[in-house]
């Protein structure tokens, strides 16, 4: 068994893996007990040949079918045995000291369940990027937000995020968790398929007791958009709905917690990070169909179509925790469980009325 696995999952990103892959290969080349996989989503665009032709030596994983970014990755990991797991995305661009840096932190704080580098654009170099930029936070309705990224504004890396930060959840596009732990969660949520998986997962973790930690001596490129277009209404519609499914199975066991570390015993506790989380999603589904208003009344027709799906099909998937499974939860792990990183107000009103003033603002404003 290997150390560290890290694995790309693949579907039809041959053009990247013929590009970034060399480089990847030369960063590990040094490190021990390191391998690098390329699990493959049932392309059709010639990736697997590639792979055979260019890089012969690299382990792959070949599947029947394409089973999303949850699918594809618990897949691969449930054949791989080694300690520390790093999903990488084909489309990142990795500097040769990337990795020793994340396994040392990991090594050295075993509290930590995962870890990520700063993830820059691979367009302007020295701008963060997209998908994670220097960590994550949640608002109080479920948006994402980065320190460095809030909602389309982008920071330009000037060392204000330099130091190892705790955060509530790290990029899905390089990221590193002890094996032992995704797989006691049973890996990433299948329901999701793709999109803030990785924050579901990070969520899942703080709840039992482990650390998300942003680890900044550690910097990779990134492209973006890959697989989807941020003008795909696919993309929007597993955004809705997935931003739906995660509250759905963690802000009720958040809310419980925060009654627990007050002295409410877990029974009711549980009861009432239930209400409390009932209330929170309902607010958030109507703030969703606003904005799905907002599309209508712009013309964006597919885009409305998206969100509306997003909602029926949450409903149909919504499967949230009992109190009993709360209480259990809070019995087993409420003495060490906290769920850090979350911004108090919600993100689009503040970015609205602050413009770039909102990065300096975001981390005295988090709990």
């Amino acid at each position: 068994a290997m150390k560290t696995a890290v694995v790309i999952l693949n579907w039809n990103t041959k053009g990247f893996l013929e590009r970034f892959l060399p480089g990847l290969v030369s960063s590990v080349s040094e490190l021990p007990d390191t391998e690098i996989i390329v699990a493959d989503n049932a392309s059709t665009d010639g990736s697997m040949e590639l792979m055979r032709e260019m890089f012969p030596d690299i382990k792959t994983m070949a599947f029947d079918r394409n089973y999303g970014f949850t699918g594809g990755y618990n897949r691969a990991f449930d054949g791989i045995e080694s300690e520390y797991f790093v999903l990488i995305n084909s489309d990142i661009e990795v500097t040769e000291s990337w990795l020793k840096p994340l396994i040392e932190w990991m090594d050295s704080h075993p509290e930590c369940g995962a870890c990520a580098p700063k993830l820059h654009s691979w367009q302007e170099r020295d701008r963060f990027e997209y998908a994670g930029a220097a960590g994550g936070y949640l608002d109080r309705f479920g948006y994402p937000l980065c320190r460095g990224r809030v909602m389309g504004m982008l920071e330009t890396d000037r060392g204000q995020y330099d130091v190892p930060k705790d955060v509530f959840w790290a990029t899905g596009a390089c990221l590193m968790v002890r094996s032992s732990i995704y797989k006691s969660l049973g890996g990433l949520d299948e329901r999701f398929f793709a999109h803030m998986e990785e924050i579901d997962l990070c969520w899942r973790m703080q709840l039992q007791g482990w650390k998300i930690t942003v680890v900044p001596e550690s910097v990779v490129y990134h492209v973006g958009g890959g697989t989807l277009p941020a003008t795909s209404p696919f993309k929007l519609f597993l955004n809705y709905r997935n931003n739906l499914l995660m509250l759905a199975n963690n802000q009720a066991a958040t809310y419980a917690l925060d009654a627990y570390a007050k002295g409410m015993d877990a029974e009711k506790a549980a009861e009432t990070g239930i209400r409390q989380a009932r209330r929170l999603i309902f607010l958030r589904k109507t703030l969703d169909l606003l904005s799905a208003a907002v599309y209508l009344a712009t013309l964006k027709t597919e885009c409305f179509k998206a969100v509306l799906k997003a909602h029926r099909e949450f409903k149909m998937m919504d499967r949230r925790p009992s109190a009993e499974d709360i209480a259990n939860l809070l019995e087993k792990n409420g003495g060490k469980a906290s769920v850090k990183g979350r911004y108090r107000k919600w993100i689009v009103i503040q970015a609205l009325i602050k413009g770039k003033r909102i990065f300096e603002k975001i981390e005295s404003e988090i709990i």
